[in-house]
């Protein structure tokens, strides 16, 4: 057992710096600086023998393009809430190991290859991030293909029977496809809605509806008449019309508030409308 001295100084021992990476290595760097030098076919031979990580690193970097040019080409045909820049995050696993497998004795030219795997990669991302079951998918897929079969047979747009037919489904399995290929869908509400002049882009969430708030010009309408309803109205006779008409009691209920019998309440509401009805005829003169 070590004593309390030689416990003391194995604390206050500094600890050993941690080796330089392979990546911060000047040695690395100047290897990285000669390979550019070197023509591509030779990078690959000299990785076939001895498959150092600078050397993968140098391919990685010298494909990048390739990956971004697939990725663009890919987003065209996607919706436009998914980035590019998440596909050529896919599209570099599919480089990586497009990269080790790649086997230069077999006279392949590497970009053709490596597009393959590239896309197949982000194909797999695009899969794993879709909700909808493939099964799904390839069901809506063959309506599609015959919807279209039919369309040009007939020159006419075909009618759900016909598909469901061709298919050999009966109406309620047609009918479960068809509903199950009309998921409910996720838009980000930062997506560019529309351009504008300014530098500002007008977004998604700019120009969405909310439904549950009401109409301010609609709210301002209905104050005004009230206010225009209930002037020269004594206290109660307001009341009687804000209860009645805003607040839907019945005139049992304005009675108990007003302290007041239902039929007196009924004949001062009547009293009140015949009142309105006049001075809305004579307002009607001034529009």
């Amino acid at each position: 057992m070590p004593s309390l001295s030689e416990r003391n100084r194995s604390a206050v021992t500094p600890p050993k710096q941690p080796t330089t990476s392979a990546a911060g290595d000047p040695s690395s760097t100047s290897a990285i600086s000669d390979l550019s030098e070197k023509p591509i076919e030779e990078v690959w031979r000299l990785y076939q023998e001895t498959p150092t990580e600078a050397i993968r690193n140098f391919l990685m970097e010298n494909y990048l393009p390739l990956v971004r040019y697939t990725a663009e080409r890919m987003a065209t045909r996607l919706p436009a809430e998914v980035e590019v820049e998440d596909l050529m995050s896919s599209g570099l696993f599919g480089l990586m190991d497009a990269i080790d497998a790649y086997d230069i004795e077999r006279g392949v030219k590497f970009e053709t290859y490596c597009t393959q795997r590239i896309r197949g990669a982000i194909f797999d991302e695009l899969r794993a991030m879709d909700w909808v079951p493939r099964l799904v998918r390839s069901r809506t897929a063959k309506v599609e293909r015959a919807r279209k079969e039919l369309e040009m047979e007939h020159g006419r747009t075909a009618t759900d029977a016909e598909v469901g037919e061709k298919l050999a489904v009966d109406p309620d399995e047609y009918k479960k496809i068809c509903r199950d290929a009309r998921p409910v869908g996720v838009v980000s509400l930062n997506r560019k809605w529309f351009e504008t002049d300014s530098s500002k882009d007008v977004r998604e969430i700019d120009v969405v509806r909310d439904k549950r708030q009401e109409n301010p010009v609609s709210r301002l309408q209905r104050d005004d008449l009230k206010l225009l309803l209930t002037k020269g109205l004594s206290r109660a006779e307001r009341l009687i019309i804000v209860l009645y008409y805003y607040e839907e009691m019945t005139m049992k209920e304005i009675g108990i508030t007003l302290d007041l019998s239902e039929s007196r309440v009924s004949q001062m509401h009547s009293s009140i409308l015949a009142r309105l009805k006049a001075q809305m005829q004579h307002r009607s003169k001034e529009f």
